[in-house]
């Protein structure tokens, strides 16, 4: 275990809870009481659970189901992915108000508009009906239209997603893939949007530029210095 914990960077007491959770498999037994061999197995399933529990997020609960799901060639990886959406999806409650069926009929019309099939009453879906209505509380219309951009886009996400994993043959590789880019998937869309969105704003309201002479707030008749100011400068 020692080894294991070198070879993937997982303090030995993480392996161990891990293994009491049923999340990595047992090593094979050798001879000696104190130790377990283990495999390339071993330390790819402990880089795919890291990156669920530590990096996506995912509950050890939600690891598990997921993985039991993994582990069993029966279980369509349709399935597979459904467990997962469902874990990061976790909506609150159900909440019945004006908002909340305002935001209902609005994403209802969006999936009946874009034609998509959903198993009934899916978590994403109460989720995306919980952020609406939150959404509105807060602004009002005002970010109404996003709704249809962002189901534009996010099925356009998703035709990628599913053309990647269906370029794989392997089911392992295949079912490891398609969790990690839900999982982590979401978290990258997030970062790429906020340096998305950094750029345009750039664009959209230019900040002052470092060559620029702050406006001055000294009396205009005293005579300014004729050395340009130094880069970077803030007003």
């Amino acid at each position: 275990m020692a080894e294991l914990s070198r070879a993937t960077g997982v303090p030995v007491a993480t392996i161990k809870y891990y293994l009491r959770e049923g999340l990595v498999p047992r090593g094979e037994v050798t001879t000696s009481p104190n130790q377990a061999r283990y495999g390339e197995e071993h330390v790819r399933r402990l880089a795919l659970v890291r990156s669920l529990v530590e990096v996506g997020g995912l509950s050890i609960a939600a690891v598990r189901a997921v993985l039991a799901a993994v582990d069993d060639p029966a279980v369509p990886l349709h399935v597979t992915l459904g467990l997962t959406v469902g874990a990061t999806a976790a909506p609150g409650p159900p909440v019945d108000d004006p908002l909340h069926a305002e935001a209902t009929e609005r994403i209802d019309g969006l999936v009946a508009e874009r034609g998509w099939r959903l198993s009934p009453d899916p978590a994403a879906r109460r989720a995306a009906i919980d952020v609406l209505a939150t959404m509105r509380r807060v602004t009002g219309d005002r970010l109404d239209g996003l709704a249809a951009v962002y189901a534009e886009a996010a099925e356009r996400v998703a035709e990628a997603d599913l053309d990647t994993i269906t370029a794989l043959e392997d089911r392992e590789t295949r079912v490891e893939t398609a969790l990690v880019g839900t999982v982590l998937g979401e978290r990258l869309l997030a970062a790429l949007r906020r340096l998305a969105q950094e750029h345009v704003s750039a664009q959209r309201f230019p900040p002052p530029s470092p060559e620029t002479p702050c406006p001055s707030s000294e009396d205009p008749s005293r005579p300014r210095p004729s050395a340009a100011p130094s880069a970077g400068a803030g007003c």
